[in-house]
């Protein structure tokens, strides 16, 4: 793995977005989104329910993964907008053996194609700077608009999952080094 200074392609543009680290400036964009009830259904409650937590958050999670690992979830915002729409990343879970790809966007950001977009950025960080052979992610059952983002930039359905003792099971989709990659 490398050292977490890999990642000095941060921010990193795409054709319509930015992705940055958060910090503990962005408190309120993640109260917002830890709390939108699409957020909560297929993702759960993480416990955030006010700045100062969403702060501490930030914090334990983000930003300590970006020290520890050289990524984590990064803010996903428009190139010519300063607001946050989204999150995006890499995240390294103690209940799963791989790095897992992650986002979740903003009601009124989904379903215009973002998640795609910041989603195939982090892949290929994934696999060129940090030399990742294996990614993975999770889905609740009942969320097939994420399925699709992930079957859209390489991932496959390996099998069903239970994750922490949960009694949800959970679909785990996977990509390996070697397989074929969609055209981007």
């Amino acid at each position: 793995m490398p050292e977490p200074s890999a990642c000095a392609r941060l921010p990193l543009r795409t054709a319509r977005l930015i992705l940055r680290e958060l910090d503990v400036d962005d408190a309120a964009f993640i109260l917002s989104l830890l709390n939108d009830a699409d957020f909560l259904r297929h993702i759960g409650d993480r416990g955030v329910h006010t700045l100062e937590q969403a702060r501490a958050y930030i914090v334990a999670g983000a930003m300590a993964s970006y020290r520890q690992h050289g990524f984590g979830l990064w803010a996903v915002r428009l190139a010519e907008a300063a607001d946050c729409i989204g999150i995006c990343g890499l995240i390294r879970r103690d209940t799963l053996e791989d790095v897992d790809i992650g986002y979740a966007f903003l009601p009124a950001w989904r379903g215009q194609g973002y998640a795609l977009e910041a989603a195939q950025a982090c892949m290929a960080l994934a696999r060129q700077d940090f030399g990742l052979r294996r990614v993975v992610a999770i889905t609740a059952l009942d969320n097939p608009a994420s399925a699709r983002v992930l079957e859209k930039i390489g991932l496959r359905f390996e099998r069903l999952i239970r994750v922490s003792g949960d009694a949800e099971e959970l679909r785990l989709f996977a990509w390996n080094a070697g397989d074929a990659l969609p055209d981007t």
